[in-house]
């Protein structure tokens, strides 16, 4: 496996960042995920614009995009595989220990890994803490991830694959890596980026394409939904057959497989929407 680290390529067994790297010490960092089939990245504009836009929200410097692109096409030449996983990560760099980020510059490191096609649905749970709609890194695809960690591993223990938040005012906001969708009466609706959400980019491609409007909703959404699905870039549409102990029979309904087969089609048709 080679992987891009400052500049060039290296073995995977030999990349090295530095242990004083402030994405490691205090999660100064941004990254994306970009979904790559048969060496050929999906929607990588749009995941480029928000590395940049994540990066001038941590007060990063800003990326050199021409760069991160020449160094996506090489891991993806360096690694051939069927459907992969993208990883672009993008950090303070080597700074003093303390929440100080030093003058060296940023690092850049972009990797790639094997990833298999998800099942067309899942179960989800929510969990007891809250999204800060106001927090200083809303909205901002940063590498202080904890939080999440946290919540996906309760997830697994509860036999899910996502964990959903509310934020602090009760709304649905987010999963651990997903946007929400809900079904009301036949009427598809997803959180505003306003509830804390991430702008997510399979979130934006899935609005633009099936029409769902935007709404806030209260957490209790879910307990009365008539569909739900998750969007990701690596889950794309997905249904949810399972809320906590609620269960939704015959997923994907209607409205969700045919949000399915509109995203599959149009993703097909346009690798850079």
């Amino acid at each position: 496996m080679k992987l891009w680290v400052d500049g060039g390529l290296r073995d995977a067994a030999t990349a090295r960042v530095s242990v004083l790297d402030h994405g490691l010490t205090v999660g100064d960092g941004i990254f994306e995920t970009v979904k790559a089939t048969g060496g050929r990245t999906f929607a990588l504009t749009r995941h480029l614009e928000r590395l940049a836009r994540s990066a001038c929200g941590l007060g990063l410097p800003e990326p050199d995009l021409d760069e991160v692109r020449r160094a996506c096409a090489a891991v993806l030449e360096a690694n051939p595989m069927e459907l992969g996983r993208l990883r672009i990560t993008y950090t303070g760099g080597l700074s003093p220990l303390g929440s100080e980020r030093g003058d060296t510059g940023p690092t850049l490191v972009v990797a790639l890994g094997e990833a298999g096609r998800r099942p067309d649905s899942t179960a989800v749970i929510t969990v007891p803490w809250t999204r800060n709609e106001r927090g200083a890194l809303t909205g901002l695809k940063t590498t202080s991830y904890a939080e999440n960690v946290v919540a996906l591993a309760r997830a697994r223990e509860e036999g899910a694959s996502e964990a959903l938040f509310a934020n602090t005012v009760g709304q649905l906001c987010e999963g651990t890596g997903s946007n929400v969708f809900v079904v009301l009466d036949g009427q598809l609706f997803t959180p505003p980026v306003s509830s804390g959400c991430l702008a997510g980019i399979t979130r934006a491609l899935a609005a633009e394409w099936t029409g769902a409007r935007e709404a806030d909703l209260p957490l209790d959404v879910l307990e009365r939904a008539d569909e739900v699905f998750l969007t990701s870039t690596l889950r794309d549409v997905q249904a949810v057959h399972r809320i906590d102990g609620r269960q939704l029979p015959g997923a994907p309904g209607p409205v969700t497989a045919k949000a399915m087969r509109l995203f599959d089609e149009r993703a097909a048709s346009d690798l850079d929407p």
